[in-house]
């Protein structure tokens, strides 16, 4: 029984395609090796409404994208289905075919025959050609139903809205107010640089983090386009790609924006209350009226109003300057685009762990990087000078049982790099490094060598056998088998014990996800679509991620990822109009009732209540629905279904892959009579006279197509086969560097 009787419905009313052409890719032998193409593309001219089908050597090749233009044109094809690679990869390429051709590009279907056919079934040919075959067939009677459409085209506002104000996010800021955008950007500490300007001397150029924020910040200054907003939180979000309304909360810095300067600076004089320096991690105390450094930017005091709220006498003083009341103020943004820079934070070890926070003596990198900017001349730790400093790798990161399973990648060379800043600053500091494996990768390798060269001793252990670091008498102590030197028990006298921690997710990580609807990993850290193809994109239309709140980042990658984001953005609204796909849901109101089932399930907010017609239905946001089809199945009635992937359509292809499939086995002796094509017997004798005509100089394959009168295709062909077991190698570009070379391989 067919799939329409088991629905219990029959099709919709579709005008047919009756002029389908359909193109099979060999894909250089990765799909003909294993699936018979030529069988195929024979057995596909019998299906109703084909009336072109080839099987082609690349489908994507510039030359068959311009046959298939010519054949769309000369037999006046109303539709196209090309059996090839993953639409991933290709979809867009032949959608633009279809579209140079004057053909509806969504009147296109492309069929994986390759990661669901060939690849998986490679040890089964002749059932991979039977999937094959059903896949084909489904495909043709989808496109045989398909529709025309049309994308949707929607205003934009060119304005972006940029949640932190790190070096990415001023970076990226600045970009995009070049090309012409106004920027929103949202800082939530009440100054701008994050964990830059904490750091102080930055690999691999030795700038200062806080030189290189003061650069940036100078610059977004001079920029009319930019508004930056400090002590702000991003608290609700509504609306969609191009039009979207960020309401954040701005926290007042109690300080009155008419107060008298010189009795500003009285008051910050005569304040005795102190308070731990969060800035510098506890090293040091910092007083309620503050700047996280003295350079901090913007150049504007902060009041730290819960320290100060006992302070009676010193609050009426100076209550013409400062106001602890001040309220909170909320503000709402509108803009096309919203870009996510918030950065990370660092792991925290818990109390004991190498004898953090119990032994003194034990400290975290970030914490010695705020140190050495404390102590120019000496290196002093607690009233005593520090002569030796052990650094313990992968401390919160890389563990097998843990949380934290990733590597954080900067760690090594940072850890590396305030080695030899140590040693360059106070001279006769010793360092000893506790690794698992170094990992200074690229250039970073540099350092590494520098390091080893001034002397710094390193020792390899084991994650099951990590250092053990105690108390002997007043002296802190590190225990060690050192795997280099075939797991020898070693034990070292130092000064400063140093953790190495790695990069986590920001606390408020699962919040701002939360508001913005954008997906975490199992790591915190948000997640892109695609790591390789769609990198800082979200599933969220026009919700951009970049710099480290993705993943472990340098400041140079945090930098590349957070301009990569703003070319995006600045490419989707710099019109003022978007065109956006057209798979989307649609309601048929005629049936719809409004449960509201559909608006339950959505994770985009694309669907909402309305009144028409005298009744509640519901109503999709085009620009917010991303096609995925979850509302679909919720519904009741029937009264959703997704462009492109309507029952009709879906039904259909359930129908072309039940039909019977009979294949003709072939022998392995069997020739091909078509003509130019070459049988398994015969291929090492074509590879013979291949080798022969490059054998006295590399030659292209039109050079030896033309020498040895054989199809260009089929030459194509045998080379990359010839290439792949290693025959043949390129010699690189023509004089013209038009072809490829191409030489026997010694």
């Amino acid at each position: 029984m067919c799939s329409k009787c088991l629905s219990g419905k029959k099709y919709n009313e579709v005008k047919m395609k009756e002029r389908i052409g359909v193109y099979i890719c060999h894909c250089g032998g990765n799909i003909s090796d294993y699936v018979d193409v030529e069988q195929l593309s024979e057995m596909m001219k019998d299906e109703d409404g084909v009336v072109i089908a080839k099987n082609v050597m690349f489908a994507c090749a510039d030359s068959n994208q311009k046959e298939m233009i010519n054949d769309i044109r000369d037999k006046n094809l109303d539709s196209i289905v090309v059996a090839s690679c993953s639409p991933k990869l290709h979809l867009h390429t032949f959608r633009g075919v279809a579209q140079r051709a004057g053909l509806n590009p969504f009147n296109y279907v492309q069929v994986n025959i390759r990661e669901q056919c060939s690849w998986p079934h490679s040890d089964h040919p002749l059932d991979a050609t039977k999937k094959a075959v059903g896949l084909i067939r489904a495909g043709i009677k989808r496109v045989a139903r398909s529709k025309a459409l049309e994308n949707i085209v929607i205003d934009a506002k060119k304005a972006v809205v940029i949640v932190g104000a790190g070096v990415s996010g001023m970076r990226a800021a600045i970009d995009l107010a070049k090309m012409g955008n106004d920027v929103f950007l949202v800082e939530k500490d009440f100054f701008v640089g994050g964990r830059v300007a904490q750091s102080g001397e930055l690999f691999m150029t030795n700038q200062k983090g806080k030189q290189l924020v003061e650069q940036l910040y100078n610059e977004i200054k001079s920029l009319n386009k930019i508004t930056l907003f400090t002590g702000a939180t991003l608290e609700k979000i509504s609306g969609s790609l191009g039009n979207f309304n960020v309401s954040i909360k701005i926290k007042p810095r109690f300080i009155n924006e008419k107060a008298d300067e010189k009795l500003l600076n009285q008051a910050i004089s005569e304040c005795s209350v102190e308070v731990p320096d969060v800035f510098n991690y506890g090293l040091t105390r910092r007083k309620a009226i503050y700047k996280n450094y003295p350079e901090a930017l913007p150049d504007k005091y902060v009041v730290d109003a819960e320290a100060l709220k006992n302070e009676k006498e010193f609050l009426k003083k100076f209550s013409s300057c400062i106001d602890i009341y001040q309220p909170d103020e909320t503000l709402t943004l509108n803009a096309g685009s919203v870009l996510v820079t918030t950065g990370v934070d660092t792991y925290q070890p818990e109390e004991n762990e190498f004898g953090y926070k119990k032994l003194n003596g034990v400290i975290t990198l970030p914490e010695l990087k705020r140190l050495m900017e404390l102590n120019p001349e000496t290196l002093i730790y607690n009233n005593k000078k520090v002569r030796s400093v052990a650094f313990i790798y992968c401390v919160g990161n890389r563990q097998s049982k843990g949380k934290n399973k990733y590597c954080s990648r900067f760690c090594c060379t940072s850890t590396i790099h305030t080695s030899l800043q140590l040693k360059e600053k106070y001279k006769d500091v010793r360092a000893f490094h506790f690794y698992r494996d170094i990992r200074t990768y690229g250039k970073q390798e540099i350092l590494f060598e520098k390091s080893s060269k001034q002397g710094d001793v390193y020792l390899r252990f084991d994650e099951k056998e990590p250092p053990v670091v105690e108390m002997n008498g007043n002296k802190l102590v590190v225990k060690v088998k050192d795997y280099i030197t075939t797991k020898k028990e070693l034990e070292l006298e130092t000064d400063l014990v140093v953790l190495v921690t790695g990069m986590v997710s920001r606390s408020d990580s699962s919040s701002l996800a939360e508001i913005l609807k954008i997906p975490i990993g199992n790591d915190k850290f948000f997640n892109e679509i695609h790591p390789k193809l769609k990198p800082v994109e979200t599933v969220i239309k026009g919700v951009f991620i970049g710099g480290s709140c993705q993943g472990p980042k340098n400041v140079s990658e945090s930098v590349q990822s957070s301009l990569a984001a703003s070319a995006k953005i600045n490419a989707l609204i710099k019109s003022g109009r978007i065109s956006l796909d057209p798979i989307v849901a649609t309601v048929d109101k005629d049936i719809c009732v409004w449960c509201g089932k559909c608006a339950e399930v959505c994770e985009y907010d694309a669907l909402k209540e309305i009144k028409a017609e005298g009744k509640n239905i519901a109503s999709v946001n085009m620009a917010s629905c991303t096609g995925c089809g979850i509302c679909a199945p919720v519904c009741p009635v029937d009264a959703i279904q997704i462009a492109q992937y309507t029952n009709d359509e879906i039904e259909s292809m359930i129908d072309g892959f039940m039909q019977k499939i009979e294949l003709k086995e072939k022998s392995g002796e069997e020739e091909v009579q078509a003509e130019g094509a070459v049988t398994m017997k015969e291929y090492p004798q074509i590879w013979k006279q291949i080798l022969q005509s490059i054998n006295e100089k590399p030659k292209t394959i039109p050079e030896i197509s033309k020498e040895l009168e054989i199809n260009n295709d089929l030459v194509t062909y045998h080379l990359m086969t010839m290439n792949k077991y290693s025959i043949v190698e390129s010699a690189g570009l023509d004089k013209k560097e038009t072809y490829h070379l191409y030489k026997q391989k010694n």
